[in-house]
């Protein structure tokens, strides 16, 4: 068990804690009858507070108009009119400098169709939309909307009765920006995607909560645990169901936190601490606390006053007691597992929505498992290693890793705030100090206070101090300009850098674009010399005076996906040659918070 506790520590260093894409519209679909042969189509979007979705139908150079698409098959049923929509509200947008049509809240949208044959039919479509708050606008997103219909078979309509039937319906109708008859419809699942990210999220955690289960806090207990049940209750029947209750009420405990965090920050603004910088800031001295409280420097614990009141409520017995005996595991052992859990909810914070609860129950099932199980199979514990210096190595090790991560909070204020003073030959180089330190720590050179006498190096010790080291050398290189593209998600950008072609390297004669040849407003992204523009309105006049297209890249300063694309696609021969000679790119960054022009 013990390999493979580093084996897991290894592959939790791996998480990516930052956020993912925010999605503040979410649709629903359903199907309303008008006649035997006649249905609505109606999509009700649940826009999030603050943003905006957008009509169907926008003045030109407008933002993009939300649009919808279905796969037609004129044997089955027939679109008769344009969809209808909401009111909404109409008002003058300082960035656009038009009046535009938005929804807020909620909107509902309505297509009006014929059905063509008796049989039940699935009708599938898209919709585009494009929804912006008081700061950003996010890019255009598409979702799949589906529908099942069954009816009366009717009579196709001609056009002049399709005429009429829009000129007598008293929903305010907008000019029909896009329902268009495609062979098939997009597969782009947004829905799935964020269910693989809560399931990914629900996996570390679950790996985070075993990590914490083997530290000298929480593994003692087990056995103790245990053994109460067992002997305490009349019989082995007995003793099962309260180890069930205990895992239960451990569960409960863990995600009633997960709901707190989500209600006092609400599921919209958790997802903005990626790029906020005083969050950044704040979730950078709690994981340097909890590194160092790891490393054995102090005990973080909470009021022994708690404890005390805590255990008196055990001694009740019944469901009451048992719930409170979860509750003194959750104190006793908060030393250990605070650090973890907070690691854990910031994590989930940075993705947002319903990401801490997830995070929280997958954290908390990972710790109530053992308890239960050997309590159902006691014979089991004879497995289980004895407690001994090993648990505090476990310890160690997760503080060595929060330290390390602790700076990629810190690095995401310093990008947003462009204060360039943790680039990226300063934060390799405190990566290499971190995890060359824990290489030797691991092979037994460097002992720390709370450690025991190390007689000898175990094999799985000696095999997770060799990757660390290998890790370490291989980060080396990056302080003279390599990419590293292992972790291209953690460091700042190769252009954010004191030598951002690497050091010794001199771009006089080497070819390339010179000083003279960027045109006012665009800059080179080093160290392939993209030419970019990080203002929209500059680069597209740069690039109808070149007569190229435009293309517009979403980017963020402290955006994860976004320094993996730049550093694992971009540099592609093909691609590259298309970013250099064949388009214009604009960078918007949407995490900048600097408010607009007025005018």
């Amino acid at each position: 068990m013990k390999n493979v506790v580093f084996g897991i520590l290894t592959f939790l260093f791996a998480v990516n804690l930052n956020a993912q894409i925010h999605d503040p519209v979410s649709f629903t679909t359903s199907v309303e009858k008008i006649s035997d042969s006649d249905f609505y189509l109606v999509v009700t979007a649940d826009i999030d507070k603050g943003w905006h979705l957008y009509s169907q139908h926008v003045p030109e150079n407008g933002p993009i108009p939300t649009a919808f698409q279905f796969v037609i098959d004129n044997d089955k049923f027939q679109l008769i009119s344009e969809a209808i929509e909401d009111e909404g509200h109409t008002s003058f947008d300082k960035a656009f400098g038009m009046d535009i049509k938005y929804f807020e809240n909620t909107a509902t949208f309505k297509q009006h169709i014929r059905l063509l044959t008796n049989d039940k039919i699935d009708i599938v479509g898209e919709v585009e939309y494009m929804v912006c708050d008081d700061t950003q606008c996010l890019p255009p997103t598409y979702k799949d909307i589906n529908f099942s219909v069954q009816g009366v078979a009717g009579t196709m309509l001609s056009s002049a009765d399709i005429e009429k039937i829009s000129q007598e319906k008293e929903t305010p109708v907008e000019k029909k920006s896009g329902v268009k008859t495609e062979a098939k419809s997009k597969k782009e699942k947004k829905s799935k995607g964020d269910k693989k990210g809560l399931w990914t999220l629900f996996i570390l955690s679950f790996f985070a909560g075993f990590a914490a289960l083997l530290t000298p806090c929480v593994f003692p207990m087990i056995p103790m645990t245990v053994s109460f049940f067992t002997k305490q209750s009349k019989n082995k029947a007995v003793g099962i169901r309260n180890a069930i209750i205990f895992g239960l009420s451990i569960i409960v405990l863990y995600v009633l936190l997960g709901v707190v965090v989500t209600k006092i920050f609400g599921a919209d603004s958790l997802n903005a601490l990626a790029t906020n910088v005083w969050f950044n800031l704040i979730f950078f001295a709690l994981l340097i606390v909890f590194a160092i409280s790891f490393l054995g420097a102090f005990e973080i614990t909470l009021p022994s006053s708690w404890g005390t009141k805590v255990d008196n409520q055990a001694d009740r017995g019944g469901m009451i007691g048992i719930f409170f005996m979860a509750l003194a595991l959750a104190i006793v052992s908060f030393s250990c597992t605070g650090p973890i859990v907070g690691t854990a909810l910031v994590a989930a914070a940075a993705q947002g929505g319903i990401a801490p609860i997830i995070s929280m129950f997958g954290f908390s099932l990972a710790i109530a498992l053992p308890f239960t199980l050997f309590a159902a199979f006691p014979g089991w514990m004879n497995s289980l290693p004895k407690s001994g210096g090993w648990l505090n190595t476990v310890k160690v090790v997760l503080g060595f890793l929060e330290l390390a991560l602790a700076f990629k909070f810190l690095s995401n204020a310093d990008l947003v705030l462009e204060l360039h003073w943790l680039e990226r030959e300063v934060f390799i180089a405190i990566w290499i100090a971190v995890f060359g330190a824990l290489a030797l720590y691991l092979l037994g050179k460097i002992q720390l206070p709370h450690d025991s006498p190390l007689t000898h190096i175990s094999v799985g010790r000696l095999g997770l101090g060799l990757v660390v080291l290998s890790f370490t050398i291989y980060m080396i290189p990056g302080l003279w300009g390599a990419p590293l593209n292992l972790i291209s998600a953690f460091p700042p950008p190769q252009h954010y850098a004191e030598s951002p072609y690497g050091v010794g390297y001199s771009r006089l004669g080497g070819g390339g674009a010179s000083h003279a040849d960027i045109p006012e407003g665009a800059h080179l992204l080093a160290p392939h010399d993209i030419l970019s523009f990080d203002d929209y309105e500059t680069g597209l006049a740069y690039a109808k005076k070149v007569n190229k297209p435009v293309m517009i890249d979403f980017t963020g300063k402290a955006c994860v996906n976004c320094r993996k694309m730049e550093q694992n696609v971009w540099p592609k021969d093909k691609v590259l040659d298309i970013l250099k000679n064949d388009v214009i790119l604009i960078s918007l960054f949407v995490d900048d918070k600097r408010p607009l022009d007025e005018g």
